[in-house]
């Protein structure tokens, strides 16, 4: 009982030092950790990583629906021979020009950037 009582104290408790939307990437927080300078280095440390699987994960998701046959109407089918580094730096060009997308989700601007250059014909 008391494992009990002191998990539920402490889920409670953690309800309130991580908010839900502290999970959430936003389009500039995206943006910030995807740039990069001239020469191709990432800007924040890690940053390079973490793009690149915020991108899979909405890719992977975005598989997921189409097997699920539940795609959405903003299609894309990226070919197999494409790189990460290529979809990273695709991402990053349509957020650098698109800055409507600073305050909201991100997944949303990621998924219409892969639109733009890999539709489904």
């Amino acid at each position: 009982m008391r494992i009990f009582c002191f998990i539920s104290v402490f889920l409670f408790f953690a309800g309130f030092i991580f908010p839900a939307g502290a999970a959430q990437f936003s389009g500039s927080y995206l943006l910030q950790v995807c740039e990069m300078d001239k020469k191709g280095k990432e800007k924040s440390e890690g940053g390079h990583a973490t793009c690149q699987a915020y991108i899979s994960g909405v890719i992977d998701y975005h598989n997921v629906l189409r097997s699920l046959k539940i795609a959405p109407k903003v299609d894309i089918c990226i070919p197999q021979n494409v790189t990460l580094n290529e979809l990273h730096s695709v991402v990053l060009a349509f957020l650098r020009s698109h800055g409507e997308h600073d305050g909201f989700v991100a997944a949303p601007a990621v998924t219409m950037a892969l639109y733009e250059v890999y539709p489904c014909r």
